[in-house]
């Protein structure tokens, strides 16, 4: 029970804190939870679909291998993970008439990452014990939560305007370059020193995403 409560502490958290800065016209909890479910089921299961078709065509890669690790990080990781994300925002809630302004995508996309991050947090946690559950709260659930925060940005953006689809895939791609890079310097560790790689595009991405908090914020609609 410790550990469980230990693994979804810091997806709380952050539930809270981005639940704290929608400012103006808060979602409905239930609204809140139907996200958080889509992205800890639905997404969860396309992203094991997509694992398994990804590791019956392609190789498994060599670990040091710099080339093979980038395309893993990149475009093994990265995009399906955040193409399972994506596709809860873009098919299950932007379309939703209380989808009503620009905060709302990232209020949306963070409560799929989070529902995503729980269940991936339950999972390493309940096997490597409290170092692991006290790591991944200070460096994978914060990442989760920028790259849904980055990709929630433009979706909010799209939403109200005529280029749709433009600023939909900006988002998509936006946050499959954070969660590749910071794979990325992961998956590369034989390299000494390098993994603070990782932890610079985790800075970078937590800055950027105060930023997108703020933007969003000042344009509400329900701003008075």
């Amino acid at each position: 029970m410790i550990l469980l409560l230990s693994a979804l502490a810091p997806v709380a958290t952050i539930i809270i804190y981005i639940y704290v800065k929608d400012l103006y016209e808060k979602e409905s909890k239930r609204m809140l939870a139907y996200a958080f479910l889509l992205g800890g089921i639905v997404s969860i299961i396309i992203t094991t679909l997509l694992y398994l078709i990804f590791d019956y065509i392609l190789p498994s890669p060599d670990n040091s291998n710099i080339w093979q690790q980038f395309v893993k990080a990149f475009f093994t990781v990265a995009l399906i993970e955040e193409f399972s994300k994506y596709v809860m925002v873009w098919g299950f809630l932007q379309p939703k008439t209380w989808f009503n302004e620009p905060f709302d995508g990232i209020v949306y996309a963070v409560m799929v990452s989070m529902g995503f991050a729980a269940v991936e947090n339950v999972m390493y946690v309940l096997q490597g014990g409290m170092d692991v559950a006290l790591v991944r709260a200070f460096s994978a659930v914060p990442a989760h939560a920028t790259f849904g925060i980055i990709m929630g940005f433009f979706m909010g953006k799209a939403k109200f305007s005529k280029n749709r689809i433009m600023w939909n895939f900006t988002g998509l791609m936006s946050a499959i370059l954070f969660h590749g890079a910071y794979d990325f310097f992961l998956f590369i560790n034989f390299i000494p020193g390098i993994s603070i790689g990782a932890f610079i595009s985790l800075i970078i991405g937590i800055i950027l995403s105060k930023k997108a908090i703020k933007l969003h914020q000042d344009i509400s609609h329900f701003k008075t």
